[in-house]
């Protein structure tokens, strides 16, 4: 069983920087991709960055040049460094780690951007 726990979320202005961590317990944490994912009121949920287990990056449009995700297998955490930050990124943030059979989620963090 795989449990991720998000943390670093909460409220800043706008142009400001957040670190998220997602922490997770198991053994196949090193072996798998971690994605963060976001999700704003009344919007569906949407992939904002990933990570392979080689650290192979990916990241939307949207967030190109401003968030870094970041893996420390020895910590089982993966990071999401976002700086210049707009109203727009505000959302609750998910870790989400994919084993290829199943696909475990956290629970949330909240990040607002608003002044």
């Amino acid at each position: 069983q795989v449990q991720l726990v998000e943390s670093g979320g909460g409220l800043v202005q706008p142009g400001g920087s957040l670190r998220l961590s997602c922490a997770a317990s198991g053994r196949i944490f090193r072996d798998n991709a971690v994605g963060w994912y976001r999700q704003a009121p009344g919007k569906q949920r949407e992939l904002v960055a990933r990570i392979s287990s080689g650290s192979n990056t990916y990241y939307a449009e949207s967030v190109k040049g401003r968030f870094t995700i970041s893996r420390d297998n020895a910590k089982n955490t993966v990071y999401l460094q976002m700086n210049s930050l707009k109203p727009e990124d505000t959302a609750v943030y998910y870790c989400h780690l994919d084993s290829g059979l199943v696909g475990y989620w956290g629970q949330g963090t909240q990040v607002t951007v608003s002044s």
